[in-house]
């Protein structure tokens, strides 16, 4: 059997090569981020514990990160099963939530949903359907800044900020599940996020859904893209918003689609647990 996931927030820059860092979009779109290929051999990040993040608990220190999944922003699921990942972005708004957790409810289909601290504070109730669906929940910082342009305390507060934030609106903890806003990631802030105790984790492909019918992009599009990348252990990007123009929301639209696709190959589905587990 196939396991699958879904992610959300990308485009479509190449990817690094194994044990390189990622570099940031160039040109990134609204609610938009790159996407990257396969990243292998995990380069371990420092040990060293920063200060404390302002409201932090002054003796608190963060779990460590496991020294193999260190130093990397991960691109996909190292593994040879037939399982897929699917992943959701929630930052924008909240408009394709119900549709995609009846979608996933009614294919028994787990998946993982990166949430802002803004998207929880602004849609309390659609945050906590997420949670109460029993989906995976991880941080996606509170206000979707570029990382790379904010200083290491600066990163370190959004990352454990939005925690905090997750933690109080839906009773998850989304630790160690991290994803870098716009994929705009470097050495760096991957260490700031590790030292915090959380392990990036990127996609394999980005639907673009998020991009609507100024992109060109349809349902059927969403699904070939997904069925164009498949791999053992491919992680998909998606959105829970709608395009801010149209108000489309493809990658709900096309969820029956991408399922059925990947069920039809052989692929099962997983969460990114599976990657961090």
């Amino acid at each position: 059997m196939m396991v699958v996931a879904i992610a959300a927030c990308g485009s479509g820059t190449p990817s690094p090569s194994p044990g390189q860092a990622t570099s940031p979009p160039t040109t990134p779109a609204a609610g938009g981020a790159t996407s990257s290929a396969p990243v292998s051999t995990p380069r371990p990040a420092p040990r060293t514990q920063p200060a404390p993040t302002p409201g932090e608990p002054s003796g608190a220190s963060a779990p460590q990160v496991i020294a193999r999944l260190a130093g990397q922003d991960w691109t996909y699921i190292p593994t040879t099963r037939h399982v897929v990942a699917l992943t959701f972005d929630a930052g924008a708004n909240a408009d394709g939530v119900a549709s995609i957790l009846a979608t996933l409810r009614h294919d028994h289909i787990p998946a993982t949903f990166f949430l802002t601290g803004a998207f929880v504070r602004a849609y309390p109730d659609a945050a906590r359907a997420i949670a109460a669906a029993g989906e995976r929940i991880g941080d996606h910082t509170i206000s979707h800044p570029h990382l790379t342009q904010l200083s290491d305390a600066a990163v370190r507060q959004q990352i454990l900020g939005a925690g905090q934030q997750i933690r109080a609106v839906t009773g998850q903890d989304p630790a160690p599940l991290f994803r870098f806003p716009f994929g705009d990631a470097d050495a760096r802030t991957i260490s700031v996020a590790n030292q915090a105790g959380y392990v990036p984790v990127r996609w394999t492909v980005d639907t673009l859904g998020w991009e609507g019918t100024a992109g060109h992009i349809s349902a059927a599009v969403v699904a070939a893209r997904v069925l164009a990348a498949l791999r053992p252990g491919e992680i998909v990007l998606m959105h829970v918003g709608s395009n801010p123009d149209d108000h489309t929301t493809f990658d709900a639209e096309a969820l029956p689609q991408v399922i059925s696709g990947l069920r039809a190959r052989g692929y099962s589905f997983v969460t990114l647990d599976a990657l961090t587990g």
